[in-house]
């Protein structure tokens, strides 16, 4: 049975789009939400670090509305008290934000577990401490993060390597060098400006899935 789940999960990794309202310009966070899973986007993670917690609440439950309209699993970033409250399918967390085996003891087990690593020893710890899958990066140089580590292709796969879990990259990728990732051991690519940043979002979308559905097939 968990071998079933984490196929799931490791299928629905496929595209993830992290949400970023200052990529957005004139339009607001849901329109382009919903562009985004029209076009292909198979999992949603809200990140927003502006917003006060009533405004990002709303905002949470509005999203994970339209997340499980188009079928795609909704995780919140961080506030793990939100995701909680809201009943959302997950937290996703960084290395610096709560520890992943109290964030597992407070969402429960059945809720999905998302957690950043940058090194082998972070991504074994936090299978360890109850992570369903890892996001790694940044792969490629970013501007949507200030604070992003760049990895290495040799790290990602070394980490693929080394856990059980399913892995999704993130950092500075487009549609462009999205097959420079193959052969990484991935399942899927994780967004932000690629998709956002965008004046055709459903477009934008569409191009990476096709672009992740063909390196990940090149790893097989």
């Amino acid at each position: 049975m968990e071998s079933e789940r984490r196929k799931g999960l490791s299928e629905s990794l496929l595209l993830y789009a992290v949400t970023d309202r200052r990529w957005l310009g004139q339009r607001t966070l849901v329109d382009a939400v919903r562009e985004s899973l029209e076009g292909g986007v198979t999992f949603l993670q809200l990140r927003e670090k502006e917003l006060d917690e009533e405004r990002f609440y709303e905002e949470a439950v509005q999203l994970q509305e339209l997340a499980r309209k188009y079928k795609v699993p909704f995780v919140v970033n961080d506030n793990v008290d939100i995701a909680v409250r809201m009943d959302a399918d997950g937290v996703h967390v960084g290395q610096n934000d709560m520890e992943a085996g109290d964030v597992r003891a407070l969402i429960g087990p059945d809720k999905i577990l998302g957690v950043s690593a940058q090194t082998v020893e972070q991504a074994v710890l936090a299978e360890e401490r109850g992570a369903d899958y890892l996001g790694v990066g940044a792969v490629f140089s970013t501007g949507s993060k200030d604070d992003a580590v760049e990895v290495s292709f040799e790290t990602l796969k070394a980490i693929c390597e080394a856990v059980s879990i399913p892995v999704i990259a993130i950092g500075g990728i487009t549609q462009e060098n999205t097959a420079d990732l193959a052969g990484s051991g991935i399942c899927g690519i994780a967004v932000i400006s690629a998709i956002f940043a965008k004046e055709n979002i459903r477009k934008a979308a569409a191009d990476l899935k096709t672009a992740s559905v063909e390196m990940v097939n090149a790893q097989v």
